[in-house]
């Protein structure tokens, strides 16, 4: 068979584009094809760390708080007393937290002990949020009956009060008008009208058990409670004025003085029984949350082998052990410095706050200097008080200072535009003695120590919604997988919560 002319450029021209394309497909995917680069889990230490440049100041006082509230059990220290670094000057009460890290300890090491005989079971699970919306419902509902009859209580008690200062003015104001009935009148005319408002709630809240109805009505009947005792404390002046004082009896006198009490007491149990629902329906939630989350943990992770499964709760009881731990460590206040004792505001027995003006304790530093830094708003939420710190010196370039933060301004700065949050650091080493204000200082604070623990590249993670995912290798195939993570490092590395174990692959992403 012979090709014309024009067949034989066709064939040529569809060759080259067979060709240009097998050539294109190769090239491109080729140059796209990456190989998988695995990172096998392991345990070990995060440390984050924050770094910024500061100045060298003169040395002020440093006031010490507690960093939770609390009832100081002990005070080790007076004014006056020389201390050193890292000496306990005083205590909180801790033996809720002991009690509790005890028990914290037992359920670990009962999680331990059974991580090869799990079975659990998730109809029980649901049992129990069953009952435990039951319940805490059946505690909700309970509080809003007692809150009707509060409200029935609020009517009688401004009725009885009513037809007591009705019975007042007929009684001692309606011969003649003066001053002093005009006002009378105004003041039982004032607790009729509130009589009606509250009336109208109790009608209401009657009509079936309505908690936002109850709940409308208690916003609202405060306010009606206060303008009925006004009225009777403005009616209790009018009648000690002089032109009443010796014509209203004693006896009169008294029972207005009773009304006046009945009303305060209802608006006491009115204010209870308000926060009575407000704490029930916080303590029901909690509650219901708690359940809903139990169940939901073992819906999820029922697809995960046991052995799996129970790492992931050894490693949630034992960042509660190591939580409560770090509380009891928090409750325990210690001079970051050498130096002497300046000032001690609070004593044992008395309740400090981390918020109180006055500091528990103040200590002037034996080392009169510190040193003053601008942390960014980003990396200042890191930083606590107490962190350790590692400072440079510029004039001193071949050693390291040992330091602390001892506060953070609350107030912020506004620097080009960023906002900035000053830092004071206390050395704990001794300064070399030609150390002179303004000197540059580079540190680094330490803000977290995770040692022992679960970890991954950052580069593993994903983030999608609030959610962290990796992917694991397993069996040849890569499955996608949520876990929890904790600190993050500053060298990459991030703590694993829960979601991972040691020996697993998870995938680099590129």
């Amino acid at each position: 068979m012979f090709l014309t002319k024009n067949t034989r450029k066709k064939a040529v021209v569809v060759f080259i584009i067979i060709a240009a394309l097998i050539f294109g497909y190769q090239i491109f995917f080729k140059k796209n094809k990456t190989d998988l680069v695995l990172f096998n889990v392991v345990k070990g230490d995060v440390t984050q760390e924050v770094s910024e440049t500061g100045q060298v100041q003169k040395g002020e006082e440093i006031d010490l708080n507690f960093k939770t509230a609390g009832r100081i059990e002990s005070v080790s220290i007076r004014a006056g007393d020389k201390v050193i670094s890292g000496q306990e000057l005083a205590r909180m009460d801790t033996q809720q937290l002991q009690i509790q890290l005890g028990e914290a300890q037992s359920a670990l090491n009962v999680i331990e002990a059974k991580r090869d005989d799990a079975n659990l079971s998730l109809d029980a699970a649901r049992q129990e949020l069953a009952d435990t919306i039951a319940t805490q419902n059946e505690k909700v509902d309970k509080e809003y009956k007692d809150a009707i009859t509060v409200v029935d209580d609020v009517y009688l008690n401004a009725y009885n009060a009513f037809a007591f200062m009705d019975l007042l003015k007929r009684t001692y104001f309606t011969s003649y008008p003066t001053q002093e009935s005009g006002k009378i009148f105004d003041n039982v005319f004032e607790i009729e009208k509130v009589i009606g408002v509250i009336e109208v709630h109790v009608d209401e809240i009657k009509k079936g058990f309505d908690k936002e109805k109850i709940n409308s009505a208690l916003d609202e009947l405060g306010d009606e409670i206060i303008a009925v005792r006004n009225q009777l404390e403005q009616a209790r002046i009018t009648i000690e004025t002089s032109s009443y004082r010796s014509i209203v009896s004693n006896t009169d006198k008294s029972s207005l003085d009773a009304h006046k009490s009945n009303i305060n007491g209802v608006y006491s149990d009115f204010v209870a029984a308000k926060a009575d629902i407000s704490l029930a329906e916080v303590i029901a939630q909690a509650a219901i949350n708690s359940a809903e989350s139990t169940v939901y943990s073992l819906e999820n992770q029922l697809d995960v082998d046991r052995d799996g499964l129970y790492e992931s709760q050894v490693n949630e009881a034992r960042l509660r052990v190591r939580l409560l731990a770090e509380q009891i460590e928090d409750a325990t206040l210690k001079s970051p410095v050498d130096g002497q004792v300046a000032r001690v505001n609070k004593k044992a027995g008395e309740t400090a706050q981390p918020a109180d003006l006055e500091p528990v304790i103040s200590v002037l530093p034996l080392i009169p200097f510190e040193v003053e830094t601008d942390i960014y708003e980003e990396d200042v939420v890191k930083i606590n008080v107490g962190n350790p710190v590692d400072i440079s010196l510029v004039p001193f370039p071949d050693k390291i200072f040992a330091g602390m933060v001892v506060a953070i301004d609350p107030a912020e700065k506004i620097i080009d535009g960023v906002i900035y949050y000053e830092v004071n650091i206390v050395f704990v080493d001794d300064v070399p003695q030609n150390l002179k204000p303004g000197m540059t200082a580079d540190v680094n604070i330490r803000t977290g120590l995770r040692e022992g623990v679960i970890i991954i590249p950052e580069e593993a993670l994903s983030s999608d919604n609030g959610k962290k995912t990796v992917q694991v290798m397993k069996n040849r195939k890569i499955e996608e997988r949520e876990i929890r993570v904790g600190l993050e490092g500053s060298d990459g590395m991030v703590e694993v919560l829960s979601g991972l174990q040691e020996g697993e692959k998870v995938v680099i992403r590129q």
